[in-house]
């Protein structure tokens, strides 16, 4: 059996790998350089091909797909997400993506997405917090305290300085989860009875439930002044948690507006609801706080340059270690016009 050659190998991270590296370089230095790298490509925005995700729904759930580059290398992660799966012990969402070479075509990586998706999704979370949220802010309400909520809490803490989190989710057992695992992470952890308990004294609430219903996690009168909203459960049509009132009082931030309007929550406001784009801010082009009374509200739904973004990260930090296997991934025949060859003379 013949080897493969080096232009045949695609270096790949398993799920173990990603543990694995997670470990080596530490959780909360992993959330400050994917926020680092997600900020550089925001404000490189204009570069990339931008479509909404090409998603296939089905009544239990969705399978998408995410793809963009910048001109130099290309990008997409398949994800999924089936709220129904946490109920028969799987996973609502998986992933997994691939970076190329624009110039050649050629992938140069592929990799778990599941729990990259993860970080890369709260290390967005308190990137935009870091423009977005009353100066010296503290203290999250998580409201929702599946998969993504200790993330959640430590990208915050890493990334903005939270000192204390205040849980709430429907399932006491999920509340219990979160609290346990967030047990030494040196935040202040606060188990709440009820979603209003949640929210007293927090200036920044997370919203991350995972129903795919128009649902009202967030009540109008819930929510004062002076607060940022971090709603990242709404990802596609027909999914919210927030009443429409908050929307009309808050100043609306959103990644892609073409996909939020789809899967967000504004799919609840008219055509035409003032959005503003992460990407304006970030550059200094639109403004973000402005003020201490000001609701700041991220729509967050996901889109593919923050994966690009995560993609560009992993494929960096890799190099020179042992945190990935080589796949024999790409054909490469002596001749490049002679594949059938290569194919016959495996016969042995």
């Amino acid at each position: 059996m013949t080897q493969p050659s080096d232009k045949a190998l695609v270096p790949f991270v398993s799920v173990d790998n990603m543990m694995r590296l997670i470990h080596h370089v530490g959780i909360d230095t992993v959330m400050k350089d994917l926020a680092t790298y997600i900020e550089e490509d925001f404000k490189r925005w204009e570069l990339f091909d931008k479509t909404p995700r090409v998603a296939s729904h089905s009544d239990v759930g969705v399978i998408e797909l995410m793809p963009t580059s910048d001109g130099e290398a290309y990008g997409f992660k398949y994800v999924n997400g089936h709220p129904k799966n946490t109920s028969e012990g799987l996973q609502t969402v998986t992933a997994f993506g691939l970076l190329a070479d624009v110039y050649t075509g050629y992938p140069v990586l592929l990799t778990e997405m599941t729990i990259l998706t993860a970080l890369r999704t709260a290390a967005t979370s308190a990137m935009v917090a870091k423009h977005l949220a009353p100066k010296g802010a503290t203290t999250m309400a998580m409201i929702g305290n599946g998969a993504q909520s200790e993330f959640q809490s430590l990208a915050m803490q890493a990334i903005c300085g939270l000192k204390s989190v205040r849980l709430y989710d429907v399932d006491p057992a999920a509340t219990a989860k979160c609290a346990a695992n967030l047990k030494t992470s040196g935040l202040d952890v606060v188990a709440c009875k009820t979603p209003e308990e949640a929210i007293e004294g927090a200036q920044i609430l997370t919203t991350c439930t995972a129903d795919k219903q128009y649902a009202t996690i967030l009540t109008d009168n819930m929510v004062g002044s002076g607060v940022h909203i971090n709603a990242i459960g709404g990802d596609c049509p027909g999914k919210t948690e927030l009443a429409p009132g908050i929307l009309s009082r808050s100043d609306v931030f959103v990644e892609f507006p073409p996909q939020t309007r789809i899967e967000g929550e504004i799919q609840q406001m008219p055509e035409d609801f003032e959005v503003t784009e992460l990407w304006q801010v970030i550059l200094g082009q639109k403004p973000g706080r402005r003020d201490d009374k000001q609701i700041t509200l991220f729509d967050s739904v996901g889109f593919a340059i923050e994966d690009f973004s995560a993609l560009r990260y992993i494929r960096d930090r890799i190099k020179d270690t042992d945190f990935f296997l080589e796949l024999d991934m790409l054909a490469d025949p002596d001749d490049p016009r002679d594949l059938f060859g290569m194919v016959q003379r495996a016969k042995g």
